[in-house]
């Protein structure tokens, strides 16, 4: 674990909300709730790289409005392992920064607490974000990004949007044949699959990973994976696979795709926000596109995954941790510093709004993921990435679909508890 330190010292007097923090039902801010001040002490915050940074500045005004030290620790890798290792050893920070599908690994683990935001403050979020970060029914993290994948278009390649999958590897064939692309599609798989990206042609297909119970939340004693569907699915991607059609192929990876995409090697690119800064920076003509489905199939349906601030259950200043993450997190200048840091729609509706008319793409993007799933949260989720996704590798170089998935679907099932 490398932990970088840009941590701030600062004094003045603090008004602490009491333990609890608030009633989360109420209408009153946090901070409005308590009666008690407590000065001095520490915030600890852990996150990665870029979001350190942008942390920094805000960070020293929280530090100097509330008397208290604040250190922003970037840690570079491992982030979620590295915290909940370092929370069981009494070692850990306040506050950690990360997704949404952490959180049943974490809670399972006892190592955050649910997070009490005022009924008001929660009104002002994008309610898929706070339903991302519900768990058990219990709200575990605040919100700040929301991202997806979508279609990346190389517009001087293509021009029109493909309306299904097969119309892109239609297009897709024939700037090969024309030698003006060496790839149909850049849709990263590798030797070990990614479940995150073939997502959406999997939901097209008609396969899904949980059922849902009967109040909305992912079932895990409802496994989609090995079931009929799920055969379906993949013998659809199977036609587009190393075999079929050529769109899908295991030397597209996460290393290269969106290098490949932008060195006009291929012209679509199934990828995220992040990808936007290197196709600007490569001077490409790109628009940006829900991710198409097969034709007469269901709609493709992408994860959506949440970025969000979470507090540390055995962290040294849990109070201080609530005070920051309820009456702090949610300003909007802050959630706007953290787009401006690695652009991801912000959950909070206030900065989505003040940013959208600067970024054309930031609309794109939540368009492409407003019919999306949110990425289960749920524990038994951890048992999904690595069989599902070396499936779904094995199916793209030419492997049986129903015995491969089937295969899968028993480990995924032996796995969870």
């Amino acid at each position: 674990m490398r932990i970088r330190t840009a941590g701030v010292v600062a004094v003045l007097g603090l008004a602490l909300a009491a333990s609890g923090c608030g009633d989360s039902g109420s209408d009153k801010p946090a901070a409005e709730k308590s009666a008690d001040k407590a000065t001095g002490g520490k915030l600890v915050i852990w996150a990665d790289d870029k979001r350190t940074a942008a942390l920094k500045p805000f960070a020293e005004e929280f530090g100097k409005e509330n008397g208290v030290t604040v250190e922003v620790q970037a840690v570079s890798k491992d982030l979620q392992t590295n915290f909940v290792t370092a929370s069981q050893q009494g070692s850990g920070p306040d506050v950690v920064v990360g997704a949404h599908d952490w959180i049943g690994n974490m809670v399972q683990n006892g190592a955050i607490d649910p997070v009490q935001l005022p009924a008001e403050q929660k009104s002002g979020f994008n309610e898929t974000a706070i339903k991302a970060v519900t768990f058990n029914g219990q709200l575990y993290g605040v919100p700040y990004a929301t991202e997806n994948v979508a279609l990346l278009r190389n517009t001087e390649l293509a021009p029109e949007a493909p309306k299904t999958i097969e119309d892109l590897v239609a297009t897709g064939k024939k700037l090969k044949a024309e030698k003006k692309a060496s790839e149909i599609l850049c849709l990263q798989s590798g030797q070990n699959g990614d479940a995150y990206h073939i997502y959406p042609l999997y939901t097209s297909g008609g396969g899904y990973l949980f059922g849902t119970a009967a109040n909305g939340d992912y079932d895990p004693k409802d496994l989609g994976v090995g079931k009929p569907e799920s055969i379906a699915a993949f013998q659809k991607i199977a036609k587009l696979g190393e075999k079929g059609d050529g769109a899908l192929k295991r030397s597209i990876t996460g290393e290269n795709s969106i290098a490949t995409f932008t060195g006009k090697k291929c012209a679509f690119l199934v990828s995220g926000p992040w990808a936007v800064a290197d196709a600007k920076k490569a001077g490409i003509k790109y628009d940006i596109s829900p991710v198409p489905g097969f034709a007469g199939g269901k709609e493709a349906q992408p994860f959506v995954g949440v970025q969000a601030f979470y507090v540390a259950a055995k962290g040294k200043n849990k109070a201080l941790a609530q005070e920051f993450v309820t009456n702090y997190v949610t300003k909007p200048e802050l959630a706007v510093a953290l787009y401006k840091a690695e652009p991801r729609p912000p959950a909070l509706t206030a900065a989505f709004d003040q940013v959208k008319g600067e970024d054309a793409d930031l609309a794109k993007f939540s368009e492409a993921g407003k019919n999306g799933q949110v990425l289960p949260a749920i524990p038994a989720m951890a048992a999904i990435w690595d069989p599902f996704g070396k499936a779904e590798a094995a199916i793209i170089g030419g492997a049986d679909p129903a015995k491969t998935i089937t295969a899968a679907g028993k480990t995924i099932q032996g796995q969870i508890k």
